[in-house]
């Protein structure tokens, strides 16, 4: 640009063109060689689960004699809806590098990871290189086994010190007697054995325990009410966690553990049994299950129950009651289930409203708008006491308190006997 006005600049500008080019001509004998070489392998298990943060691992090792700075873009699943992932470093000559970074899977199915794209630049840093390693490798995101066993150990460790899980004790009788035992304070008076009394001199007591083999279906809805979202995951998602933590924790106690799930129709189910092979079925069961955006159908749901399962048996729910009226036009069904079955409806807070409902208002508008807020959690505490009334077990809960209260609730109910 000087040279224009200046004519004594223009070899200046020519000599300095020219070591431009020599410069990128060195650049690029030293970017583009068969020598220059990056080993990278995706190192992630083969199952992970959904709705927990899981970490994959990357390990580069540049094969080069120069270090190389690298931006690394892993070609993630279109599930994760990720487009802005890279990682930039620096690889020393004939060294190994790990990364980590976390993925939390919202979803349900299988994930398709790509390749592995290579941003190459030497110190000079005038040109660039892009390297693809084809690393292309398919993922089975099941539900939450992660959370499952958590709940698993907290649930039957000898001291629990996982906040939200209540231990019930029972007191009296149940159906299967265990062992006599020394009284001790608390003991129901009714279970004295007065034989085994007389012969030791010391007040004996019959201990029975919970009685096992009994029959607990989780039945979930895949209607159209359960695709609300809450934290990247739909109602769905979360009942299907759920009734994976809560299968495991059945099948822990003797109990027998089945499933079934339906929307306009009965779309699968799986026998209630407590083999050592059902937490695989129940699993494969619930890996494909989708919304179907119908309208549920409880009148087929009854009909169906009745058919199929001939012994009384606890049934878990997992459904969403929006308002009154859609309870109102399934009350009739929901009673008679209750009647042959010890039924637990459980839906869902809306934690969105919730949030919306405490916020001050500032103007008209702002007024309607918490009103309607606070009408909308009105009636599912209205909703909640119509269960109630007519003797059916309900739980209210956030989607992220889910498992704790079933897991309570099924405790409950086995502590008092009633299954």
């Amino acid at each position: 640009m000087v040279s224009y006005s200046l004519s004594v600049m223009l070899p200046v500008a020519q000599a300095m063109l020219a070591i431009f080019f020599v410069i990128c001509l060195a650049d690029f004998f030293m970017l583009f060689p068969r020598a220059v070489h990056i080993v990278a392998q995706r190192i992630i298990p083969k199952i992970l689960s959904n709705g927990n943060e899981q970490k994959v691992s990357i390990s580069l090792l540049n094969k080069s004699n120069s270090p190389l700075s690298v931006n690394l873009i892993d070609e993630l699943p279109y599930q994760l809806q990720v487009r802005d992932f890279s990682i930039s470093l620096t690889l020393k000559p004939h060294k190994k590098v790990r990364l980590d970074y976390p993925i939390r899977p919202t979803v349900r199915g299988d994930y398709h990871f790509g390749d592995i794209l290579l941003y190459l630049k030497t110190k000079i840093g005038l040109l660039e290189r892009k390297y693809r390693v084809e690393a292309g490798q398919t993922v089975n995101i099941y539900p939450s086994i992660v959370e499952m066993k958590q709940y698993e150990i907290n649930t039957f460790a000898t001291v629990n010190q996982f906040q939200g899980i209540k231990k019930v004790r029972k007191i009296g009788h149940s159906q299967e007697f265990d062992h006599i035992k020394e009284y001790v304070m608390g003991d129901d008076y009714q279970s004295i054995n007065w034989k085994a009394t007389s012969r030791t001199n010391k007040l004996m007591v019959n201990h029975y325990e919970d009685e096992k083999s009994q029959q607990i279906y989780c039945v979930i809805d895949k209607s159209r009410v359960m695709k609300l979202p809450f934290n990247g995951m739909s109602l769905l998602e979360y009942a299907i966690n759920s009734s994976l933590v809560i299968s495991n924790t059945i099948l822990r106690k003797y109990d027998k553990a089945g499933m079934i799930t339906f929307s306009d129709k009965i779309d699968r189910m799986l026998k209630a049994d407590r083999s050592k092979s059902q937490i695989r079925k129940i699993l494969d069961l619930l890996y494909n299950e989708k919304t179907n955006f119908a309208e549920s159908n409880y009148e087929k749901l009854y009909q169906y129950i009745g058919n199929h399962i001939q012994m009384r048996s606890l049934l878990f729910l997992f459904t969403n009651f929006e308002s009154d009226y859609a309870l109102e036009r399934n009350i009739g069904i929901l009673r008679k289930l209750n009647k042959r079955h010890l039924l637990v409806v459980i839906f869902f807070e809306n934690s969105e409203v919730e949030k919306y409902s405490d916020k001050s208002a500032d103007n008209l508008e702002e007024i309607y708008n918490t009103t309607i807020a606070k009408k909308l959690i009105y009636e599912k505490l209205v909703v909640t006491s119509k269960l109630q009334q007519h003797g059916i077990q309900t739980i209210l809960t956030k989607p992220e308190d889910l498992s704790i209260n079933v897991i309570n609730k099924y405790l409950e109910l086995k502590g008092k006997g009633l299954i």
